[in-house]
């Protein structure tokens, strides 16, 4: 993907999430069901915001009234961010769109985008192109089918964009318990622990891990 390997930091990154909008999660049949992404995206948008990483948010057809705004439970974690509405399913064929990726500052892009077979991989591939580096997370994306979203996927990959989930942009962001961002961190995390159970079985949560985020949410 780039010769500067290694993890990446909250510093340099940016979060772009895409078309997180009712018709779209509905149409997701995908392995990751439609309110696990809700909530993994919610997460990515939580620490973000801890940890000081800028947002881009965009839609689409919005404004010609064919499609709804983002999801409301998402958007409650985007305060302040102005979605960016368009018409092109290729995101970075939208000047606002370019303009505001730009105006982030970060070469390193974090995407989150429904469909993944679309509006994912457009964006992800014109931002290659455009000379950033890009990471999507894959349980936080979903396509109209398994093998369309496997498909997108294996796309991206080969394009030179890293897969990776939402647990390991977090973590990838803060990193350390005794660093600097660990009292965020701890916060943004207890929430996900709390919440997780509530919409899946899938995802481990050992039993101490949630005893521990149920005493933070209580204090």
């Amino acid at each position: 993907m780039n010769g500067d390997l290694g993890v990446w930091t909250s510093e340099e990154c940016a979060l772009v999430l895409i078309d997180y909008q009712p018709e779209q999660l509905a149409s997701v049949r995908s392995e990751t069901p439609p309110d696990l992404i809700e909530l993994n995206t919610r997460w990515l948008a939580k620490a973000a915001k801890a940890f000081d990483v800028p947002i881009v948010l965009s839609t689409v057809g919005v404004g010609s009234g064919r499609l709804s705004p983002t999801r409301p439970a998402i958007a409650a974690e985007l305060e302040g961010v102005e979605p960016i509405d368009r018409t092109s399913m290729n995101s970075f064929e939208d000047p606002a769109f370019r303009e505001a990726v730009a105006a982030t500052g970060r070469r390193r892009l974090i995407f989150g985008a429904l469909q993944t077979e679309v509006c994912l991989a457009f964006a992800v591939v014109e931002a290659l192109k455009a000379g950033y580096e890009a990471q999507f997370v894959t349980d936080a994306v979903g396509g109209r089918s398994d093998v369309a979203h496997e498909t997108a996927i294996e796309r991206l990959s080969l394009a030179g964009a890293v897969p990776n989930t939402a647990l390991g942009v977090v973590v990838e962001w803060f990193r350390d318990w005794g660093g600097p961002l660990a009292e965020q961190a701890r916060g943004v995390t207890g929430w996900y622990l709390a919440e997780v159970p509530k919409v899946t079985d899938t995802v481990g949560i050992a039993k101490a891990e949630a005893a521990r985020a149920q005493a933070a949410l209580a204090a």
